[in-house]
């Protein structure tokens, strides 16, 4: 028979041991929709937003081209940095930020691009490290994650008639790459977010397009609607989506707002303007 008080320490030595090799531990959970509200981000910038993602907890995280900023759910800024031409579209993945970043030129014949992931801290916005994904020829412009691997998604010339998506490992080791029988999209793909066995795609366009595909990438939708600068998934089937305004000094501002699907139109805003 095991003593009561060896007892007590072998099952706090388990606990903590338990703690040390999971993932998380004592991580609060994720928020709930509820929690979320239409925040616009403090501040105006230079360059439009190029995409929005989440903690999941208590923060809201907007890529402004060259600048990174950090804020809480209600818009107020927590961090702020500069960062190289041309951010685009970034995921929340185990304490990081990934950012899609372009460092060449966008939407020509391979070779003209120079496409990276950088890595953040998502408590500090430091800079951790970078990983090339050259296989995005025509420049790497947003990016999720989703069952241990990343998907990125960019540009594309003026002669394409598809879309791609290039799946990496966790170590930013090339996969494959996806087509997507969208048709030609303005400048390819900006934004992209997985949920419920969906895909979804934000594109530009006049009028912008919103592109639904299934799990193996199939269309299964194109719409008239706005998801460029940014769409995340919220947990109550909802969505949070970007919304960039220039102003008369041409400075930029953006908020995020709710939408949610609608089986005729793919998404639909819930309020008005």
């Amino acid at each position: 028979m095991i003593p009561p008080r060896l007892t007590s320490f072998l099952l706090a030595f388990a606990f903590l041991f338990s703690c040390a090799t999971a993932s998380t531990c004592f991580a609060a959970p994720p928020t709930s929709a509820a929690s979320y509200g239409e925040a616009a981000c403090e501040g105006s910038y230079k360059r439009h937003v190029q995409g929005i993602c989440t903690n999941g907890k208590d923060a809201i995280y907007w890529s402004w081209t060259e600048a990174l900023v950090k804020t809480d759910l209600q818009g107020h800024i927590l961090k702020n940095v500069p960062a190289a031409d041309h951010h685009g579209d970034l995921t929340y993945h185990d304490g990081k930020i990934y950012v899609a970043v372009n460092l060449g030129k966008f939407n020509l014949p391979a070779g003209k691009a120079d496409s990276w992931v950088f890595v953040y801290d998502a408590d500090s916005l430091a800079e951790l490290s970078r990983h090339p994904v050259p296989e995005a020829v025509h420049g790497a412009g947003g990016m999720t994650w989703k069952d241990g691997h990343f998907f990125i998604v960019g540009g594309l010339p003026t002669d394409g008639k598809e879309n791609y998506v290039y799946e990496y490992d966790d170590k930013f080791t090339f996969v494959r790459r996806h087509v997507l029988d969208s048709g030609y999209t303005l400048m390819g793909i900006q934004t992209v977010e997985y949920t419920n066995g969906t895909w979804w795609f934000g594109c530009y366009g006049k009028p912008p397009v919103l592109v639904r595909a299934d799990e193996n990438f199939k269309v299964t939708g194109k719409w008239e609607f706005n998801a460029a600068v940014g769409i995340i998934a919220l947990p109550d089937g909802r969505f949070l989506i970007g919304e960039n305004k220039v102003d008369k000094e041409k400075k930029n501002t953006a908020r995020v707002r709710f939408a949610r699907v609608d089986a005729e139109k793919g998404l639909v805003l819930e309020s008005g303007k």
